[in-house]
Parts: C-alpha cells; sequence; structure tokens
C-alpha cells in the first residue's frame, strides 16, 4: 500500500466510531433488538463490533511486539451465541468501542513507514500477513456493519 493511501485509510479507520454513531442515529431505538431471520439484530451487531475490536487490540499488538507469531481466530457466531450478544449492552460495547479504536488509532499512526513492511505475524487462514493487511481489514469493518445494519433497518421496516 502506497503512503498516500495509507494515510486516507488511517484517517477513515480513526473516524470510524463517529461514523457508526452517526450511523446508529438513523435507526430507532426501539427496533435495535428486531432479529432478522438470516442474522444478527444491530445490538448484536454492535456487541460484535465491540469484541472485533478487542480482538483487532491484541492483533495489532502481536504485530508491533511480537512479529513473526500467530494470531489467533475467534469463533464470531460462537462468541454472539455463547456471550448473548442481543441480551448484553449496546452502550456499554458502544464505549468499549470508542475507547478501544482511540488506543488503536493512536498506535498505529504513529508508526514510523519501515514497519510497515516489515512487521508480520501468521494468520491462520491467511498466511503472512502486514500491518496494512490490519488496517485495510479494521478500516473496512465498520463501514460493512452499518450497511449490514441498513438492510436490518429495511427489514424492520418491512415487517412493520
Amino acid at each position: 500500500m502506497d503512503s498516500e493511501t495509507r494515510r486516507r485509510k488511517l484517517e477513515s479507520y480513526g473516524k470510524a466510531y463517529d461514523r457508526l454513531v452517526e450511523a446508529l442515529n438513523g435507526f430507532p431505538r426501539e427496533m435495535w433488538t428486531f432479529k432478522p431471520s438470516d442474522g444478527w439484530s444491530i445490538k448484536e451487531i454492535i456487541v460484535h463490533i465491540s469484541d472485533g475490536e478487542a480482538n483487532g487490540y491484541i492483533r495489532l499488538r502481536k504485530l508491533l511486539a511480537e512479529p513473526g507469531e500467530t494470531i489467533g481466530l475467534y469463533d464470531q457466531p460462537g462468541w454472539a451465541r455463547n456471550l448473548r450478544y442481543q441480551e448484553q449492552s449496546a452502550d456499554e460495547a458502544l464505549e468499549v468501542f470508542k475507547y478501544l479504536r482511540r488506543s488503536n488509532y493512536n498506535l498505529i499512526k504513529a508508526i514510523p513507514d519501515e514497519a510497515w513492511a516489515n512487521n508480520t505475524v501468521q494468520h491462520p487462514e491467511r498466511g503472512t500477513v502486514t500491518l496494512d493487511w490490519f488496517l485495510e481489514t479494521y478500516e473496512n469493518h465498520i463501514p460493512t456493519h452499518i450497511r449490514q445494519m441498513e438492510d436490518v433497518y429495511a427489514q424492520w421496516r418491512q415487517n412493520r
């Protein structure tokens, strides 16, 4: 990834919380627990985003502090089910996401250019991955889930 693309992605990555909150303001709170037949409720998506960022927090630090090591996977549907995402607090999950993303952003934006190519870890499914992979993956995470929430909202409106 060239430095200009990286800079744009970093800027987008750093604004994820604000973009998420802005999107959530477009969905009535009373429908956040609506569960479509083929997926998660908005509330479950919010909790997933928080847990995803917690996993990203560890992955980023592994990339920086333990290059060459293996990062872990997590069973996302299993977490949603076994951790009862539908029963968790969306507000608390948003706060956790806010602080983890800020911490990750402050760490990653200070990384010197030479470290972007030299720090790698092993991903059990993708093989060797870089800091650019991390940035690409986590920068895309929120927009992907905002689109998912928009689909849930559309289904909720159809079912009313």
